[in-house]
């Protein structure tokens, strides 16, 4: 265990991936919070959790609790994560950060007044192969970085009142999917200069296809396709004027990846395991952001955050999402 006590607010299907790598890496879990006691019970006994609450406002009002992980859907994010902030907790929010760039602004900005930790949950940033892969760009291996090529393709369910296809709850591919390619092109390749996006959408209005390209400084460019109707390779390719690196599927979790060279040769093939799936390199992260007295992530400010809800407005913009009680 360590001096670090996080509670788990909501206990969904990503809430118990999370707490299981928690309990991987021997991090200390206090409480947990659902909206119901059974469920609540349910988890706790799980994973040993030694309080559980049947509301949200219990778990984060419990002086125990130093950072809240915040796991409920994407439309909650910002009601739930401000409820943590205000009772004084750090927070560590599922990704997408909120449904909008505004939502997103107005938690930094309270968190900042709190003085508090605020990070977005976007885990890829954190596993030992992306800080692999930052130090060989920055190492110059593949020379001037030209253009990001993901996609995050899955089959999903289609059941219109499933909550990936609720428009209310936040719905669609592109928080759910894109994100991910989205948030790896901000971060290999800076903030776009342009955003140009076209998708389908569902009988519910959400999106299942979404398909995007970005200009960024130096005239980069990056390409992804995020789909929720059709599972496709899920790989990724940072491609350079001397090497190209090859993420292989899936390129977002603890993978592998080649370095090759402009000829086609090998440079460097990596390939170093991880326990669990991976998630606990963020909480160990926000572990020690808070130890350093930071309230910001290194890996993704919670600037780069809000902006990237920026992009992601944009993207929505374009083809044609709008949530309801929330875009005007």
């Amino acid at each position: 265990m360590t001096d670090i006590r996080w509670g788990i607010l909501a206990t969904g299907g990503i809430a118990h991936m999370f707490t299981s790598d928690l309990r991987t890496a021997g991090l200390d879990v206090a409480a947990v919070g659902s909206r119901s006691q059974a469920s609540a019970d349910s988890f706790a006994h799980e994973f040993e959790i030694p309080r559980a609450y049947d509301s949200y406002e219990s778990l984060v009002a419990d002086p125990d609790v130093d950072i809240v992980y915040v796991a409920s859907p994407h439309a909650f994010h910002a009601e739930h994560a401000a409820l943590a902030l205000n009772a004084g907790k750090h927070v560590l929010v599922e990704k997408a950060l909120t449904l909008t760039q505004p939502q997103a602004a107005t938690l930094r900005d309270l968190a900042a007044q709190k003085n508090l930790l605020l990070m977005e949950a976007m885990w890829t940033r954190y596993l030992p192969v992306m800080i692999r892969v930052h130090a060989l760009i920055r190492s110059g291996a593949l020379g001037e970085v030209r253009s990001v090529i993901a996609d995050h393709t899955q089959a999903l369910p289609t059941d219109p009142s499933h909550r990936l296809n609720a428009l209310e709850l936040g719905g669609g591919a592109l928080l759910d999917l894109g994100v991910y390619p989205v948030s790896f092109a901000h971060d290999i390749l800076g903030a776009p200069e342009t955003i140009t996006a076209t998708g389908r959408l569902g009988d519910t209005g959400a999106d299942t296809e979404v398909v995007v390209t970005m200009t960024h400084a130096g005239e980069a460019i990056s390409t992804s396709i995020s789909s929720s109707r059709t599972a496709g390779p899920n790989e990724a390719h940072i491609l350079g004027t001397e090497a190209r690196i090859d993420l292989d599927p899936v390129w977002y979790t603890a993978t592998t990846f080649r370095l090759v060279g402009r000829d086609g040769h090998l440079i460097e093939s990596y390939d170093t395991p991880v326990a669990g799936r991976g998630m606990q390199y963020e909480a160990l992260a926000a572990e020690q952001y808070l130890r350093e007295g930071r309230i910001s992530s290194e890996l993704e400010p919670i600037d780069e955050s809000v902006a990237i809800m920026g992009t992601l407005d944009e993207i929505r913009r374009q083809i044609g999402v709008r949530y309801p009680g929330v875009d005007r």
